[in-house]
């Protein structure tokens, strides 16, 4: 059992301790359960809508989603549940935060009649919700996006291509950044962005391949041919695309942090279990001075990534406002140093370390992502030095 003590800092509130206790149940109970799945599509696929079933009847999904009018996410408990879940399990993790990633621009911008139809059945696990943003030449560079929206009559025609999709080829629905207006590319490449809820049976919307990766979870390149989607598909108004998906963003960035948190927090499990049970030279592994230098560095880095991601969810939430540097900041520090707390569990445990399906070995491939989607390391840097450098003139 990982250390829990954090959740009596003054970030959290009791209905967040709470929560925790109400994830870690269901960890137990239902994950503990779940069928082991090969690395196939068929089995990932069944293995996430599966979780996502588990999820939605927990009640944990309506964590996910803001539904009322007016109300904003929780970004600590999404946080909470992100970590929970990831010591876990990394593709519950996944299951959850790709419903939240999914539904987040109706969340935050969306009508009333958007979040009655979509949000409901997200948040009871009925449909899968998906995120499209990235291109095969706009990743970092959101103003490089060229896949299209023209009006046509009462509705759009989409044309071009997302990849790096996650839950693409099982979502029920993705909500899809293109351009309505303005070129691709250059400091005005953001504008002329817009938002739209595209179902996943729209004509003219195909799977084009599927992406494999050193984790398991599903991901997919669409190919968007004269789609058509209705105009009320149209999030918030044309032109709003860039603020919207910048908003998900500030809000989800956090919590691809405390993901990052919770394989760090289980890779440390890890490491004192190994401490404990493997002997060296006549010694338990955890009395060499060595090994108690790498326990005091996995320990300080957890500690200090859990307080920059849980000190950016807290002001958002009570401030409201765009956390964009505090986000960036809990994004970075959390990822690359959960990298390195889970290299020096997978050293400590020697050539078991490398043994596919040992957990660390798990949590090795699992954390490497998370350095890249949701904005690069190196893009958060640049996020950071910008607002550094901008509150310094």
């Amino acid at each position: 059992m990982a250390d829990t003590s954090f959740l009596e800092w003054p970030f959290f509130e009791e209905r967040h301790r709470q929560l925790a206790r109400d994830v870690e149940a269901f960890a137990a109970r239902e994950l503990a359960t779940l069928a082991a799945h090969a690395h196939d599509d068929a089995a990932i696929d069944a293995a996430c809508r599966d979780i996502v079933r588990r999820l939605g009847r927990a009640g944990l999904l309506a964590h996910a989603c803001a539904p009322a009018p007016g109300t904003q996410l929780d970004v600590r408990g999404l946080c909470i549940t992100r970590e929970v879940l990831a010591r876990h399990a990394g593709l519950a993790d996944f299951a959850f935060a790709m419903q939240g990633l999914g539904t987040g621009a109706i969340s935050i911008a969306g009508s009333a009649a958007q979040r009655a139809a979509y949000l409901p059945p997200v948040m009871r696990g009925e449909r899968i919700a998906a995120f499209a943003l990235s291109e095969p030449q706009a990743g970092s560079e959101v103003g490089a996006i060229a896949t299209a929206a023209s009006r046509d009559g009462d509705g759009y025609v989409l044309n071009g291509t997302k990849t790096w999709i996650s839950n693409g080829g099982i979502a029920d629905h993705y909500v899809v950044f293109a351009r309505t207006a303005g070129m691709p590319g250059g400091k005005d490449g953001a504008r002329g962005l817009s938002a739209f809820i595209v179902d996943a049976t729209a004509p003219g919307l195909e799977i084009a391949a599927r992406i494999p990766v050193i984790a398991p979870h599903p991901l997919a390149t669409l190919a968007f041919r004269d789609c058509r989607v209705p105009a009320h598909a149209l999030i918030g108004a044309e032109g709003d695309g860039f603020r919207i998906a910048m908003a998900t963003l500030d809000v989800f960035r956090t919590t691809v942090g405390a993901a990052a948190l919770g394989f760090a927090r289980r890779a440390l499990d890890e490491a004192l279990r190994r401490c404990r049970e493997r002997e060296v030279f006549g010694r338990p592994l955890g009395e060499h001075q060595l090994t108690q230098a790498k326990i005091a560095d996995m320990a300080l880095a957890i500690d200090a990534a859990a307080l920059l991601v849980y000190r950016a969810a807290w002001t958002k939430d009570t401030t409201g406002r765009r956390v964009t540097r505090e986000a960036s900041m809990a994004k970075l520090y959390a990822t690359e140093s959960a990298q390195q707390v889970i290299d020096m569990a997978v050293q400590l445990f020697g050539g078991t370390g490398v043994v596919a399906g040992v957990a660390v070995e798990a949590l090795y491939r699992e954390i490497r992502a998370l350095r890249i989607y949701e904005g690069t390391s190196e893009i958060q840097r640049l996020v950071i030095a910008s607002s550094v450098l901008g509150a310094a003139r």
